[in-house]
């Protein structure tokens, strides 16, 4: 099915903690040269744990089994801690969906890497992953107290989730009609001011020659004796506002050796890319999107810039969990497309 590894387990980890219901998930990452959990994957498996006060085996590195049987949607306050710079944005979203129907409104902070390879930056989550989910009925706020970048982490985030008070509303929008604004931010912590200027100043250039927009992107940046992160990083996040009402997102993430510049035009040459499809929504916000527009009343239909294998597998994943729930996709794969979804109108 889909993808191996972290993406089926978080989302089925998810989907298990949301309905109470136990699931076992073998042959993890089975035909990788190091199989089995790796400590990553265990944050997730930890935090739904605290979440749902569940019973857990095999949640160890190298388990290549896993059994999880939550007990209860506890909500209220949580703290966690990840240990080096594994995502939080990853932790966040397996989470989320059990926090929406929890006995009381969450409030969760969790250390750890807060801009990290393969894994939605914080700002994404906060400008567009939030933003879009309001669609939804969906109330995430999230507070980034500070950055933690590879390989030292040391980030802390505060993210509440407001308890769902009804079944969550379906969302039909296909095509985007057009950008109204672009926005973003650029940060550069235990770095030179200039980096984020530079990283800035490159995005702008390229939005503006290719969008005919002038974007509005925030530095963020710390004087030497102020800044109390524990090791240097910097990345940029972009956004583009539609006339549909949704934002689209990119990003880019600086690394050793990696200029300033090339951080920048990346975001903005990504940034170009989905939005040039018209979809109404970005290819990372599509796999997000999927379980919620089941567990939404009535009929969804979503425009999304390119029907990735994590979409897919997400997809695969819900329909495990909801087998009453009617998906179809049109589109190839990494081609734009649309995603046709008739919720389960679920409350629990």
């Amino acid at each position: 099915m889909g993808e191996g590894g972290g993406q089926i387990l978080r989302y089925s980890l998810a989907l298990s903690a949301l309905t109470l219901r136990p699931v076992r998930i073998y042959n993890i990452r089975a035909k990788r040269d190091n199989p089995g959990l790796r400590p990553q994957h265990l944050t997730a498996v930890n935090a739904l744990k605290e979440a749902t006060n569940a019973i857990v085996r095999g949640a160890e590195v190298g388990s290549m089994e896993l059994y999880f049987e939550p007990r209860e949607r506890r909500g209220g306050f949580m703290r966690l801690d990840i240990g080096t710079a594994g995502s939080i944005s990853l932790v966040m979203q397996a989470m989320i969906p059990v926090l929406l129907f929890s006995e009381r409104e969450a409030r969760v902070q969790i250390t750890g890497g807060t801009d990290v390879e393969w894994s939605p930056p914080i700002d994404y989550m906060k400008h567009v992953f939030a933003y879009n989910m309001r669609l939804l009925g969906v109330e995430v706020r999230i507070d980034v107290l500070k950055r933690g970048h590879y390989p030292r982490g040391g980030g802390l985030v505060e993210f509440t989730v407001k308890k769902t008070a009804s079944v969550l509303k379906p969302v039909k929008l296909v095509e985007h009609g057009g950008v109204v604004a672009v926005r973003g931010v650029s940060h550069a912590v235990r770095l030179p001011k200039h980096v984020a200027e530079r990283q800035a100043s490159s995005a702008a250039s390229v939005v503006m020659s290719r969008l005919g927009i002038k974007p509005a992107i925030d530095l963020e940046f710390y004087e030497p004796g102020k800044d109390h992160h524990l090791g240097p990083g910097s990345g940029i996040v972009l956004y583009a506002e539609t006339r549909s009402g949704t934002r689209l997102g990119a990003d880019s993430l600086g690394a050793r050796g990696k200029p300033a510049e090339r951080v920048g035009t990346e975001a903005a040459e990504a940034l170009v890319e989905e939005v040039s499809t018209g979809m109404c929504f970005d290819r990372h916000m599509g796999d997000m999107l999927v379980p919620y527009l089941v567990l939404a009343g009535g009929q969804s239909e979503v425009g999304v810039s390119s029907i990735t294998l994590h979409t897919l597998t997400a997809i695969e994943v819900a329909k495990i969990f909801f087998p009453e729930t009617e998906i179809r996709v049109e589109g190839g794969l990494n081609k734009p497309g649309i995603i046709r979804v008739k919720g389960v109108s679920y409350q629990p």
